[in-house]
C-alpha cells in the first residue's frame, strides 16, 4: 500500500468527517489507481444522497409585533405611525427598522397570515416548538428533536441540536436524552466546562471509576437511569475531546464578518449557528429576548431590530456565499403576534390570531408574500396558515417525514406533526 493511500487513513484518524474522507478517498484512489471511475461515482453519489440538511430558527421570544416588522399598516390608525420602506420584492414594504433584511428580501418568503389560538407565552411557546398544545399526561418532543432523530449524522461529534440563548423549556420529551438540545447561554466562547483541568490519563481513570460505580447502581435496579446518565456523559466526553469543539470559537472568523453579524448576543448567535451547520449540526435555534412589548412597543422593537436585522440579513447572505443556503432553512418567528390596537402604555398585547414569519433557503422560493391581513390588522383576509402547516413545510424542506410516529409513554403513537399540510406556494 503506497504513501498516498496511507495518508488517507491517517487523515481519518485525525477526526475528519465522512464527507471530507470520501472526497479525499476519491482523489487518492484515482491518483493511485486503486479505485475505478465507477467506484468513485458510486462513492460520490452515495454522499450526495446524504447531503446535509439543516435548519436555523431565529426565535423572537415574547412575540414580535407584526405591525412593526413584516406587516405594517401605515394607512391605518392601528399602524401606530410606523414608517415603511421598500424591499427587494417589488411592491412589498416592511417596517423601516429592517433595512438590511429589506435589501435581501428576495431571498425570503414573507408569511403574513399565520394564525393560532394560544395567547399564553408558555403554552404558545410549547406549541410553536412541539406542534402540540401542552398536556399534563405527556411531554412532547420538540420539532428539533424529531428532526434530528431522522436526519442527524450519527458520526457527528458535535451535538446535532443546539439552542443558543435562553432555553424555551421544551426538549426531547419522551424521545429521551439522546435527542436533548445542547444549550449555550451566550455565543462567543467555548461552552462551559469543556476544558479538562486534569491530564488525559487522570480523566480516563475518573471515567472508568464512574462507570464501575454506575454498573453497581444499575445492578440494584436503576438500569434505565444509569443508561441515560451514561449516554449524557459519553456525549460530553466525546465533545470535549473532539477537534470540532473549535466550531464554538467564533473568534476564528474575520473581524469584518463578526462586525457585519453584530457584536451582540443575536449577532454572535447567528454567526455561531452558521459555523455549527457548516460542521454538520442539523438544528440550531438562536433566541432573541425582549419581544413582549406591552409597553413602549415602538421603542423596544426599534432597539431589538437594530440587532436582529443585520444578524439575519448577514446570516442569509453568508450561507448563500458559502453555497449552503439551498440546504439550510432559515426561519424567523415568535410564539404569536401583538394586538393591532395600541394600549394606553404605548404597547401591544398578545394576539395569536395574526402573526408573521420569514423563511429563506432550504428550497423555499424567495421573493414572495404568502397571505394577507385586513386593513386594520385584526384578522386574516387571505390564505390562513396554521402551526401544523408551518411545521409540515419545515419538514418538507428538510426531507423529514412529518407522518413518522413515535410511541408515547401512554402507549399512543404520536406523529411529528398532527394535521396540516405543506404550504405549496413556498416551494413552487
Amino acid at each position: 500500500m503506497n504513501a498516498a493511500w496511507l495518508d488517507q487513513l491517517n487523515w481519518t484518524r485525525r477526526g475528519l468527517n465522512r464527507r471530507r474522507f470520501l472526497h479525499q478517498v476519491s482523489a487518492a484512489g484515482m491518483a493511485t489507481g486503486l479505485l475505478s471511475i465507477r467506484d468513485i461515482v458510486s462513492l460520490n453519489a452515495a454522499e450526495l444522497k446524504k447531503k446535509h440538511k439543516a435548519v436555523i430558527v431565529l426565535w423572537m421570544a415574547g412575540g414580535p409585533s407584526q405591525m412593526e416588522t413584516m406587516d405594517p399598516k401605515p394607512d391605518h390608525e392601528n399602524g401606530g405611525g410606523t414608517e415603511v420602506i421598500s424591499t427587494a420584492i417589488p411592491g412589498i414594504q416592511i417596517a423601516k427598522d429592517w433595512a438590511k433584511t429589506a435589501a435581501v428580501m428576495d431571498r425570503f418568503a414573507v408569511m403574513r397570515s399565520i394564525t393560532n389560538k394560544e395567547g399564553n407565552h408558555r403554552r404558545a411557546t410549547y406549541q410553536l416548538h412541539t406542534g402540540y398544545v401542552p398536556s399534563g399526561s405527556v411531554k412532547h418532543p420538540s420539532l428539533g428533536s424529531n428532526i434530528i432523530q431522522q436526519i442527524a449524522d450519527p458520526e457527528l461529534e458535535l451535538p446535532s441540536l443546539v439552542s443558543i440563548g435562553k432555553p424555551d423549556g421544551s426538549g426531547s420529551g419522551f424521545l429521551g436524552v439522546k435527542y436533548e438540545p445542547f444549550f449555550i447561554r451566550d455565543a462567543g466562547s467555548l461552552p462551559d466546562n469543556t476544558t479538562p483541568t486534569v491530564s488525559e490519563r487522570r480523566y480516563d481513570q475518573r471515567l472508568d471509576l464512574l462507570q464501575r460505580m454506575e454498573h453497581e447502581f444499575a445492578d440494584r435496579g436503576a438500569e434505565a437511569v444509569v443508561n441515560n446518565h451514561s449516554e449524557v456523559y459519553a456525549k460530553a466526553s466525546q465533545l470535549i475531546r473532539s477537534p470540532d469543539l473549535k466550531a464554538f470559537d467564533i473568534s476564528e472568523e474575520p473581524d469584518a464578518l463578526r462586525t457585519a453579524y453584530g457584536e451582540n448576543p443575536i449577532g454572535r448567535g447567528c454567526l455561531l449557528a452558521r459555523r455549527l451547520v457548516e460542521r454538520g449540526v442539523s438544528y440550531v435555534e438562536v433566541v432573541s429576548n425582549g419581544w413582549d412589548t406591552h409597553a413602549s412597543n415602538f421603542e423596544q422593537v426599534a432597539a431589538l431590530a437594530g440587532n436582529v436585522d443585520p444578524a439575519m440579513a448577514t446570516l442569509v447572505t453568508d450561507l448563500e456565499a458559502r453555497g449552503m443556503l439551498d440546504d439550510t432553512l432559515v426561519v424567523w418567528m415568535g410564539e404569536f403576534g401583538r394586538t393591532p390596537r395600541v394600549n394606553g402604555r404605548g404597547g401591544r398585547d398578545h394576539f395569536p390570531r395574526v402573526s408573521n414569519a420569514l423563511l429563506a433557503g432550504g428550497g423555499v422560493r424567495g421573493g414572495q408574500v404568502i397571505g394577507s391581513t385586513t386593513a386594520d390588522g385584526m384578522d386574516i383576509s387571505d390564505r390562513p396558515v396554521t402551526v401544523p402547516d408551518l411545521f409540515h413545510s419545515i419538514c418538507h424542506a428538510l426531507q423529514v417525514d412529518p407522518e413518522h410516529e413515535n410511541m408515547s409513554p401512554l402507549g399512543r403513537p404520536l406523529k411529528v406533526v398532527e394535521g396540516g399540510e405543506v404550504i405549496p406556494e413556498l416551494f413552487s
